[in-house]
């Protein structure tokens, strides 16, 4: 019996579409061999070669689910009982539906005809693969993790086309060289006579790609403007999870806190950044809490930008102290020790900062340890840091020679994305102005132990960076605290005495503002958000439509 389940496994292609899916997964941060994206989706199709219907939905299935349990497997880090397990299988499993639908899609027809039809193919292809992307970073609130364009983070004369196209026309391109490399190996194993035939199946795909580069190398070479800079300190507490949920550790961690960001200060830092869920207890209603923090800015002068809990009276209009509404929060502390502004993060992450449904469906919060849930903030709150004085300094980097101290007369203007809020690509550009110097990300990935989430996080900041070109800094609980240029260089990323960036520290940046009066060039993504996303979209409602018209003509 056992003989024939072997026997049945293999037949059954599996074995190679597990092969593909953890191919792609290594293309990602960790690992990051980001080749091998460029061969899995090829690999993962040729597994269903010759299969339809649903052998070749299962099929890709199985490869998605090798893909996402590998590439997602930080989410076993989470330090309790029992719902780690839950949420790696679950999210894997609705998140390898895409790949499945992708191979289902394309399998029937598998590059057949002249190479007009293969290369259309091989487009509506990637246009397929990109629309299920556009798709599962928006359904059920989305999750964009590690979309196919971002395990090309580090090679940055490719991904500078994203300032047009987003991080989806990366995985286009990707998905089409890839699909055409397919078509190549087919006629090397079907016409071995022909042996110069495969040429031009790759020859279109590869002077795009040569374009790209091209425009990518000018875009990298272009100069850096000599201009003011901000000397931001970032603070990595690395505080454990299972410490945050403590209660009876808060004063303990915050005064763990006080103390590194009181030995890091000096009178040359113009802002000081701690990550999200730094302070234990909301700001605005504990005085101990309110008086450390805003001690801590005036006695230094200093701008103070963090994260913590908010909350407000219940929108409904409700007296009890229980319905009020809380937020996941930003807070801008200025120099004189006042409470400035206030941002609550937007985006929530489901079944960790909200439970959807359970006013219907109450059973659902047994899937989840948590207890409460937060409500959405309804806006961009952009945060100003007046200048009170002019500091000359010497840059840290070749990139910002012959920079100085910011116009004590200029605005410093930044906005803060909190948690998982850079990864969504089509939020970012709400938080980016023409008088916008940089963007901040307060996160804390404590969650997830020290493993590949902290470098899949940031890989995507990459991205955001360049779609909008604009700076972005992220203070983080445990990593990756760094900052990235309007190019997608990571600049600076921290590192602990011993080396690892999972420690406690602190990073001190000099980060390029606008000069007084300068303005931001805004980026065509910028502008005008996913237009190539949701072209492909239509596209693949095109392909779909046929799909199913042919399905139902075939039965009787």
């Amino acid at each position: 019996m056992k003989n024939l389940l072997g026997q049945l496994f293999f037949r059954s292609r599996y074995p190679l579409a597990v092969g593909a899916g953890l191919m792609l997964a290594a293309a990602f941060p960790s690992l990051s061999i980001a080749g091998l994206a460029w061969v899995a989706p090829a690999l993962l199709l040729a597994s269903a070669f010759g299969k339809t219907g649903r052998d070749a939905w299962r099929i890709g299935y199985v490869g998605g689910l090798a893909h996402y349990l590998a590439s997602l497997y930080w989410l076993l880090l989470i330090p309790v009982a029992g719902y780690p397990i839950l949420a790696w299988l679950a999210l894997s499993g609705y998140c390898a539906i895409y790949p499945a639908i992708w191979v289902w899609l394309l399998a029937g027809k598998v590059g057949e005809g002249s190479w007009s039809r293969r290369t259309a193919w091989s487009l509506a292809g990637a246009a397929i693969w990109v629309a299920l992307e556009m798709v599962v970073s928006r359904l059920f609130s989305g999750f964009p993790w590690n979309l196919l364009g971002t395990s090309q983070y580090r090679i940055l004369p490719l991904i500078q086309i994203t300032s047009f196209v987003g991080v989806h026309g990366v995985s286009f391109l990707v998905i089409w060289v890839s699909l055409s490399l397919f078509s190549a190996a087919r006629i090397v194993l079907s016409q071995p006579a022909k042996r110069m035939a495969w040429q031009s199946e790759i020859l279109l795909p590869l002077a795009m790609l040569v374009a790209v580069f091209v425009f990518g190398f000018s875009k990298l070479r272009e100069p850096v403007k000599d201009g003011p800079t901000l000397r931001v300190t970032l603070i990595q507490p690395s505080i454990p999870q299972t410490m945050i949920w403590k209660e009876s550790e808060s004063t303990n961690r915050f005064n763990q806190l006080v103390a590194l960001t009181s030995q890091a200060l000096t009178n040359e830092t113009d802002l000081l950044l701690w990550p999200e869920a730094a302070v234990p207890k909301m700001i605005r209603y504990d005085e101990t809490t309110f008086r450390a923090i805003t001690g801590l800015a005036s006695s230094n002068h200093v701008w103070m930008i963090m994260g913590s809990d908010d909350a407000e009276p219940p929108r409904n209009g409700s007296t009890n102290a229980a319905d009020a509404d809380y937020f996941n929060s930003s807070f801008l502390v200025g120099p004189e020790g006042k409470l400035v502004n206030v941002y609550h993060k937007r985006n929530l992450v489901i079944f960790g900062e909200y439970i959807p449904l359970v006013r219907w469906l109450p059973f659902i919060k047994w899937f989840t340890p948590i207890t409460g849930g937060f409500t959405a903030g309804e806006k961009v709150v952009p945060f100003e840091l007046e200048r009170w004085g002019e500091r000359p300094r010497e840059p840290e980097g070749p990139k910002l020679s012959g920079s100085s101290g910011a116009s004590p007369h200029q605005p410093i203007r930044t906005a803060t994305l909190i948690c998982f809020e850079d990864v969504f690509a089509q939020l970012v550009p709400e938080y980016v102005d023409d008088d916008t110097d940089f963007l901040i990300n307060l996160t804390n990935d404590g969650w997830f132990g020290e493993g590949a989430e902290q470098w899949q996080h940031a890989a995507a900041g990459v991205f955001r960076a360049v779609e909008n070109n604009v700076p972005l800094a992220r203070c983080c609980n445990n990593g990756l605290t760094c900052w990235i240029d309007s190019r997608g260089r990571l600049q600076q990323v921290f590192h602990d005495q011993s080396g690892s960036v999972y420690g406690a520290g602190v990073m001190t940046a000099q980060i390029p503002v606008l000069a007084p009066g300068e303005k931001r060039e805004p980026t065509f993504y910028n502008r005008h958000g996913d237009w190539f996303g949701w072209g492909c979209v239509m596209i693949t409602t095109v392909v779909i439509l046929d799909r199913l018209r042919h399905m139902f003509q075939r039965k009787p």
